[in-house]
C-alpha cells in the first residue's frame, strides 16, 4: 500500500494531475471448478448443502472458495446452469455464467476493482504495462465490469477464467495454471 499511495501522489502532482494515469497492483481472480476439490487433492470434499442449493450436495472446501470468489463451475448442470452464484451471507443460487455488474465475465478481459475510485470506475477501459500481467493473463486490456468487497484503492483484480484450484488451504484462492500472486502495473485509462 506504501508503493502504490507514493506513485500515485507522484502521478497526482504532475501539473497535469494523474491525467487519466495510475500505478496499480494487479490481482488475480478466477471461477473455481468442483472437479478440483477430492480428498485426493487434500481439500475437504465433505458434501454439503447450503440455502439456494435445494437440497444438492457440493464439496464443502468448493463452497467456501465460490464464497470468495463469486462463482464456482459445477461438474452436473442444474436445470442447464452449469455454475453456483454466491448470493451473501449462507445463500447460493445456480447461474447460467460467472457475471458481473457489466455482464458475463470474459477471460484476460474483466476486471474488479473497489467502488468510489475516481479512476478505476465501473465500465472504464484500462491499458496495463506489465509484463508479468501480459504474460499470466495475455492481455494488458481490461474492462472494470465488477467489484469486490475486499478490494484496496489502486487495485485491478483481473479476471483468469476457469480452473482448479492451486491446493487446499491459502492455495483454493489461486488456479491450479498459475502460481502469480501479484504485480505492479502503470494504468492508463483508454474510455
Amino acid at each position: 500500500m506504501q508503493r502504490l499511495a507514493y506513485e500515485n501522489e507522484n502521478l497526482a502532482r504532475r501539473p497535469q494531475g494523474h491525467s487519466g494515469e495510475y500505478f496499480v497492483v494487479c490481482t488475480l481472480y478466477y471461477t473455481p471448478m468442483e472437479s478440483g476439490f477430492t480428498f485426493e487433492r487434500g481439500f475437504d470434499a465433505t458434501p454439503v448443502t447450503k440455502p439456494g442449493l435445494h437440497g444438492r450436495t457440493y464439496p464443502r472446501d468448493f463452497l467456501r472458495s465460490v464464497k470468495k470468489e463469486g462463482f464456482g463451475r459445477i461438474v452436473t448442470p442444474v436445470s442447464g446452469h452449469h455454475y453456483i452464484r454466491y448470493n451473501g451471507g449462507d445463500s447460493f443460487a445456480f447461474a447460467s455464467h460467472p457475471t458481473g455488474g457489466g455482464g458475463v465475465l470474459v477471460a484476460g478481459y474483466s476486471a474488479a476493482a473497489k467502488l468510489g475510485q475516481s479512476g478505476l470506475r465501473h465500465g472504464a477501459i484500462i491499458e496495463t504495462e506489465s509484463p508479468t500481467v501480459q504474460k499470466v493473463f495475455g492481455s494488458t486490456r481490461w474492462k472494470i465490469m465488477d467489484t469486490g468487497g475486499g478490494l484496496r484503492r489502486w487495485q485491478m483484480d483481473c479476471y483468469y477464467g476457469e480452473d482448479e484450484p492451486l491446493g487446499p488451504g491459502k492455495f483454493m484462492g489461486r488456479p491450479r495454471a498459475t502460481t502469480f500472486e501479484y504485480a505492479y502495473a502503470n494504468a492508463r485509462i483508454m474510455k
